[in-house]
C-alpha cells in the first residue's frame, strides 16, 4: 500500500512541476503588476522624506534600469525599444555616477547598495524568462511602471533640504522623457 501512494504522490509532483514550467509568465505578469503599485507607495512614502531611504531607492531604480537595458539590447528585435534602452543606459548611468560623486559630501552615513532588493530582482527575472515573443510588452510595461515610481521618488525629494535634492531635480527631466518614449512604443504595440 505504501508504494502505489508514494508513486501516486510523486506522479501529482510532476504534474505539478510540469504545469508550473507553463505558469511562469502569468506569474511574471501577476509579479510586474504588483511591483508597481508597490514601488509607488514606497517611492511616495520613504524615499521622499528621508536621504537614507532616497538614496538606496535611487540607487536601485538606476541598477535596474541598466540591467534592463542591457537586457533588452540583447532580446528585443524593435528599433525603438533598442533606442530607448540604449537612452536608458547612458542616461541612468549618468545620474548613478553623479549621486554616488555627491554622496561623501552630501550623505556620507548613506552606502548605496550594490545589489537590487527583492522586488526589482523579480522584474529582472521576469525579463529574463519572458518569451521572445511577449519580452517587449514585458519589457516597456515594467519601464512605464519603474519611470512613473522614479518620478514619484525624485519629485517628491526634489523639495528636500538635502544637496542631493538639486540632484532629483535634474534627473526628473530625463525620467519624463523616458516615460513619454515607453508609453509611445506601447502605444504603437
Amino acid at each position: 500500500m505504501i508504494r502505489p501512494l508514494f508513486a501516486g504522490t510523486a506522479c501529482l509532483a510532476l504534474l505539478a512541476a510540469c504545469n508550473s514550467e507553463q505558469s511562469p509568465p502569468a506569474v511574471d505578469k501577476a509579479q510586474d503588476m504588483a511591483a508597481a503599485p508597490v514601488g509607488q507607495v514606497s517611492a511616495a512614502t520613504m524615499g521622499s522624506n528621508m536621504v537614507s531611504a532616497y538614496v538606496p531607492n535611487a540607487a536601485m531604480g538606476d541598477m535596474y534600469e541598466i540591467m534592463a537595458a542591457d537586457l533588452a539590447a540583447e532580446r528585443s528585435q524593435n528599433a525603438q525599444i533598442k533606442e530607448l534602452a540604449r537612452m536608458i543606459k547612458t542616461d541612468h548611468t549618468a545620474a548613478s555616477n553623479a549621486m554616488k560623486a555627491m554622496l561623501p559630501q552630501a550623505a556620507p552615513e548613506v552606502t548605496p547598495p550594490t545589489e537590487l532588493d527583492e522586488r526589482r530582482q523579480g522584474m529582472i527575472d521576469n525579463l529574463r524568462s519572458a518569451p521572445a515573443a511577449n519580452f517587449d510588452r514585458v519589457w516597456v510595461d515594467q519601464q512605464i511602471a519603474a519611470h512613473q515610481e522614479s518620478l514619484t521618488l525624485h519629485r517628491g525629494f526634489s523639495d528636500n533640504e538635502s544637496p542631493l535634492a538639486a540632484h532629483a531635480r535634474s534627473v526628473v527631466p530625463k525620467i519624463e522623457a523616458h516615460l513619454r518614449q515607453a508609453q509611445q512604443i506601447k502605444a504603437g504595440m
